[in-house]
């Protein structure tokens, strides 16, 4: 490995705000996947809406509601009590998550195009035009806006939608840029982990990956961990500089899902067909819960539980401690999306439309 600067990492928590509600993909600008709030000990399901041709996309949840893309070219603003449309606004097929960010929906289209929603009038705020599909979602530092696009490009954009910076990587890009202690961390298809300073959009560290990364990774402390298509979930030491940890399923499968990180363990789906819970310190495995299909759905984690999506259909709840499971409920079809979970509510998508809220009936 080259020598390079260090990069001192402050992961700063998240604010009151950021917890209580589900703005990002994976919850918080480190994109670590653990929910603030608990959830009933049995989910009910309290509504559903058909949406058009798919839900692929991770929703947000910002107050009273949920904003989700569809492949069917709109973004939905939903209410989280009931599922009342509020509004919807056309785009391009989107199949990334939505954000939310100081009163504005931020969302990515097959199109390449970046939009910016007003999020109380569903009415356009502004556009960014990128060179490719984009199925990351959109990260924040203070007033920039960071994503990254199959073009190969990060972009750090303004809030009025003006370029700031952009960085190319060398291959597209799929999962969301990961944010913390001024810098943001992107993996993608040149198999290598980019560190690069939010204020220049200079690189400030490159990692090999030895594999292409399809997901987004998680920053915890002075790590950062994140899976490959070839099979093999890393822990990176991000003061060495260098791999920590390699943890290789006994069915090699590659890892699209993005982790989930508790104090103790790392939590991340695989193409095997099973969720996967590692040791954070060591990378070994402490269990495994097997599904009847991929599990390319992200995890989150709530309370004593983690839950998930998997292509057999199912939203699975698995105790962390015991990796035993508390609750399966059959959703339909094949379940991509991941979960966001706001206000003892969890909402997840499935690739036929259907849009679910689950939670305790009154």
């Amino acid at each position: 490995m080259p020598r390079v600067a260090i990069v001192v990492l402050l992961v700063l928590a998240p604010t009151a705000a950021l917890l209580a509600d589900w703005r990002l993909f994976r919850g918080n600008p480190q994109q670590t996947g653990v929910a603030d709030v608990a959830l009933p000990e049995k989910l009910d399901i309290l509504w559903k809406v058909q949406l058009k041709d798919g839900v692929e996309g991770t929703a947000a949840i910002a107050g009273d509601t949920v904003y989700v893309g569809a492949i069917g070219e709109f973004l939905y603003a939903l209410d989280l009590r009931t599922g009342a449309e509020k509004w919807k606004y056309k785009a391009g097929p989107i199949t990334s998550p939505a954000s939310y960010h100081d009163g504005a929906v931020y969302i990515g289209d097959e199109d390449g195009i970046f939009h910016c929603v007003d999020a109380s009038s569903g009415k356009k705020r502004w556009s960014f035009e990128t060179n490719g599909e984009i199925s990351s979602g959109a990260n924040f530092s203070d007033d920039k806006i960071i994503f990254t696009g199959k073009d190969s490009m990060l972009y750090c954009l303004d809030s009025k939608g003006k370029l700031v910076w952009k960085f190319k990587t060398e291959g597209p890009v799929y999962g969301s840029a990961t944010v913390a202690g001024g810098m943001t961390f992107v993996a993608g298809c040149d198999s290598h982990l980019h560190i690069v300073d939010l204020k220049t959009g200079k690189e400030a560290a490159k990692i090999s990956l030895e594999g292409q990364a399809g997901s987004t990774p998680a920053a915890a402390g002075d790590r950062l961990f994140v899976g490959t298509m070839s099979n093999q979930f890393l822990a990176i030491d991000l003061k060495k500089k260098d791999i920590a940890w390699i943890y290789e399923p006994a069915r090699a499968q590659g890892f699209y899902s993005s982790p989930a990180v508790t104090d103790k363990l790392i939590l991340v789906g695989c193409r095997d067909r099973a969720l996967h819970a590692l040791d954070r310190v060591k990378g070994t495995k402490v269990w495994t819960f097997l599904t009847r299909g991929h599990v390319d759905s992200s995890p989150v984690v709530a309370g004593k539980n983690v839950l998930f999506g998997s292509k057999d259909g199912h939203l699975y709840v698995v105790d962390i401690e015991k990796g035993a499971e508390v609750q399966k409920l059959a959703l339909g079809r094949s379940i991509i999306a991941s979960p966001a979970v706001s206000n003892g509510r969890v909402v997840i998508g499935a690739t036929d439309g259907l849009l679910y809220c689950l939670g305790k009936k009154e």
